[in-house]
């Protein structure tokens, strides 16, 4: 899939994929995932086997990840060049409401 259909279909990007690719920063297995997004978001955020085994199969049949290793039966992962280009979009994104956020907000006090 080229980058601007993938663009379309992720950004703005839900929190449980923004969780899993940020996650992907180096090869992880589907439980892997689960504890990491659980200790970078204070354990806010908690993540069924269902919400991120669907996820993943969905980002590696659009090529925003791919496999990386079949170890002991745990499939290993890791964000494609696609999926980081569809990072740094979102992270823009996401930079641009934070500052704006930051500008207005004594508007709502």
């Amino acid at each position: 899939m080229d980058i601007n259909k993938v663009l379309k279909k992720y950004v703005p990007m839900t929190e449980t994929a923004f969780y899993i690719l940020l996650s992907l920063t180096k090869p992880r297995h589907g439980y892997g995932i689960v504890k990491h997004v659980e200790e970078i978001s204070g354990l806010r955020v908690r993540l069924g086997s269902g919400t991120v085994y669907g996820t993943l199969t969905k980002m590696q049949k659009d090529g925003v990840i791919t496999v990386f290793a079949d170890e002991e039966r745990k499939t290993v992962y890791e964000v494609t060049e696609i999926g980081k280009k569809l990072m740094v979009a979102e992270i823009n994104r996401l930079e641009e409401l934070h500052q704006n956020a930051i500008k207005y907000e004594e508007d709502f006090l």
